[in-house]
């Protein structure tokens, strides 16, 4: 992984120093809330309902065994306990004291981690594919460019102040595991005919108050051009992009107001002034950046062990974790292992102390030192041998890290809702748990097969609800706490928007209305076939139907006070 050069070290310990005496600043009073929120906010700090949540960028999602023992550290001496990580593979601490935040930024600069740009309207964390590297159906590892992509974004003066935040993914692999159809920037990493290394790229795309589906503006961009492209798509959103209303600021309004023909015409020009200019990649910058993401040193194993294939065939419960957690891997006789943070009765993405000690020490002895960050709210350990999957398993199990969901109904993206968020119209965790409560059954959740529940706390969407399977969207109604569901959504390859199927239930009413949505999926679909497929072809109004046919009878114990 990246490692810091001294221009690193210093840029973040100039900024800690500087945000140190800002605090100072704002505890003593020479400086006004008004006046420190835009520099607190730099830092990555916000105020939240209850005290301030500290967001602390993972860029692609790529973290050490170090690294993920400092967020322990962390969360035991300046929080309660615990972290939460985000869907932009970031890590939240949500009750940091003011007076602190500046030794949290310091304690991160030893491990070579900090929070910028982790907020504002500026180029948010870059996220990717947390396989990358190691997929078996790599086409190229984004990991590299990635990082090319962050050195660029951290501090670029022109894009500071852009008209709103400015969120970019990349994917190297046949199927898109980043959401790069809804970023701001998405970037799909292919090969020409001849060979030759570029990027297929999309803009506009976004959920929140207007979800969009991203336009390609250009079918083959060349890897050495990828900073001046990106730049040139930038200045013209900072030129034309809305500042007069927040929500329509984002860069997707922009693409739909004027259309991706004409927008691509705008970037096409402001590109060919600097097609050519001093931002261009040379060879010799990206094997500077490549070096640190070469391959560990896997042994020579056979592609199946046979310990390994026994106790599959001995052991259902294990047999099961492998089906949902273990994916396929690019070197023979290894696995990419999914830890799952979404264990029935924890706020999904939540993770204690002694689990980031725990999940360190286990990269450690597994996947040499390495964990990764999914969008989807959990973790990875990409190189694990096969022969160690079952001991691996073992201990995964005893620390709650090892429920055989990925994939499935109870692997529910989650924001942290009403329960922290000032943001939020209604609470996120409450919903996530009673229906997570409601059908905790493994056998049925993999009789229903692969679906995924998002569920958000207000339109900004930070549980991708637009793109879920089910999405569940917090609203107020009347001061009261509400939830529309919207069904067909989906991401990957197909991203698709759903689509919502009438009016919004209360929280004691979502675990049944869950149920009825899946009553309808098994007697409708086809051998084989996932929910959103089904959704998708006999479309939304069966649910409907069925969902609001009779009065919902509220289920027991399921409320928002059964589930705190």
């Amino acid at each position: 992984m990246y490692r810091y050069d001294q221009y690193d070290h210093q840029i973040v310990k100039e900024r800690v120093a500087q945000y140190r005496d800002q605090v100072r600043r704002r505890l003593s009073g020479e400086l006004a809330e008004d006046e420190f929120r835009i520099l607190r906010l730099q830092n990555g700090l916000y105020m939240q309902r209850h005290a301030y949540m500290l967001r602390v960028a993972v860029p692609y999602g790529l973290l050490s065994a170090q690294q993920v023992r400092k967020f322990a550290h962390i969360a035991r001496k300046y929080d309660r306990g615990y972290g939460h990580f985000t869907t932009r593979q970031n890590i939240q601490f949500n009750w940091i004291k003011l007076e602190e935040s500046p030794d949290i930024l310091a304690e991160l600069a030893t491990v070579e981690m900090h929070a910028i740009q982790t907020s504002g309207n500026c180029i948010r964390n870059i996220t990717s594919d947390e396989l990358a590297g190691v997929a078996a159906d790599e086409v190229i590892d984004p990991r590299p460019y990635a990082e090319i992509l962050r050195e660029w974004s951290t501090f670029h003066p022109e894009f500071a102040y852009l008209p709103r935040k400015f969120k970019i993914a990349i994917n190297g692999s046949e199927e898109d595991r980043a959401a790069t159809a809804v970023h701001d920037i998405g970037l799909a990493m292919a090969r020409n005919p001849a060979g030759e290394i570029g990027f297929r790229v999309m803009v506009g795309g976004g959920m929140g108050r207007t979800p969009i589906i991203g336009s390609v503006i250009r079918e083959f961009l060349p890897w050495q051009h990828a900073l001046t492209y990106l730049e040139a798509i930038l200045r013209v959103y900072n030129q034309h992009g809305r500042r007069d209303n927040i929500y329509k600021a984002r860069i997707k309004i922009l693409v739909k107001a004027i259309g991706a023909e004409e927008f691509a015409r705008q970037v096409e020009a402001e590109w060919a002034d600097i097609k050519n200019g001093p931002g261009t990649l040379t060879v010799e910058e990206l094997q500077r950046v490549a070096q640190y993401f070469t391959a560990p040193a896997y042994e020579t194993l056979t592609a199946a062990d046979a310990g390994f294939e026994a106790r599959k065939a001995e052991d259902k419960a294990f047999a099961n974790w492998i089906r949902r957690n273990v994916k396929a891997h690019k070197m023979a006789g290894y696995a990419a292992v999914i830890l799952s943070l979404k264990k029935t009765g924890v706020p999904p993405g939540d993770l204690t102390a002694d689990q980031l000690d725990f999940v360190a020490d286990l990269s450690e002895r597994y996947s040499f030192g390495e964990v990764r960050v999914t969008h989807e709210q959990n973790l990875v350990l990409a190189d694990v041998k096969q022969s160690e999957l079952f001991a691996l398993w073992q201990e995964a199990k005893a620390q709650g890290l090892a429920t055989p969901n990925i994939g499935l109904l109870t692997d529910i993206i989650c924001c942290p809702g009403g329960d922290f968020c000032s943001l939020a119209n209604a609470k996120s965790i409450p919903i996530a748990q009673a229906i997570a409560e409601k059908f905790d059954n493994i056998d049925f959740q993999h009789d229903i097969g692969d679906i995924e529940l998002n569920i958000s706390g207000c339109i900004n969407a930070c549980g991708h609800h637009h793109i879920g399977n089910i999405g569940i969207l917090g609203v107020d109604k009347d001061g009261a706490e509400w939830y529309q569901v919207s069904i067909g959504g989906a991401q990957g390859n197909n991203t698709s928007i759903g689509k919502i199927i009438g009016p919004s239930f209360s929280a004691q009413q979502m675990p049944t209305v869950i149920g009825r949505l899946l009553d309808v999926y098994v007697k409708q679909r086809t051998e084989d076939e996932r929910f959103v497929d089904t959704v998708q072809r006999i479309g939304v109004a069966p649910f409907k139907e069925f969902v609001y046919a009779t009065p919902i009878q509220l289920d027991q114990p399921h409320g928002e006070d059964a589930c705190v």
